[in-house]
């Protein structure tokens, strides 16, 4: 008589593994979808801060000499390469080609960038939307060029 009563038994612990079970792979799926997002993130923070080095590293190479009165020559960041929104144009050529569709467009999502020069200063300030973030990200870089 009683395995008459425990007869359900079995089923019933086979249907109690399964559920564990499929939570555990629900949480695994869980955990995938956020790890791919926290890579593509990383993956567009190196992009920006690759991107503001390399432009920094064209108005190094392509930085002015400038003689004051004292007849002293001192180097300078070339004012040209300034642009208040570099992806819609503005700036020099090599600024324009930087920002276009190899350069500041084609790797970052929505971006957008700007450069400032001021004297010896250089701001280089990159911004981009990821495609499942409800804010947009930011990657300043300042350099001194003398």
């Amino acid at each position: 008589m009683n395995t008459m009563r425990q007869s359900g038994s079995v089923i019933l612990e086979a249907l109690i593994a399964i559920l564990i079970f499929s939570i555990g792979i629900l949480a695994m799926v869980g955990m995938q979808a956020t790890t791919i997002n926290n890579v593509a993130d990383a993956k567009y923070r190196a992009d920006a801060s690759f991107l503001a080095d390399q432009i920094i590293g064209t108005m190094w190479a392509n930085r002015l000499s400038v003689t004051n009165a004292s007849g002293v020559t001192t180097a300078t960041p070339d004012p040209a390469f300034a642009c208040a929104s570099c992806v819609v144009g503005g700036g020099n050529a090599e600024t324009q080609a930087w920002a276009g569709a190899s350069g500041v467009a084609g790797l970052l999502p929505q971006a957008g960038a700007t450069i400032a020069v001021s004297g010896a200063q250089v701001t280089v300030t990159l911004t981009w939307q990821p495609p499942r973030s409800l804010t947009p990200h930011r990657h300043t870089t300042a350099a001194f060029i003398n």
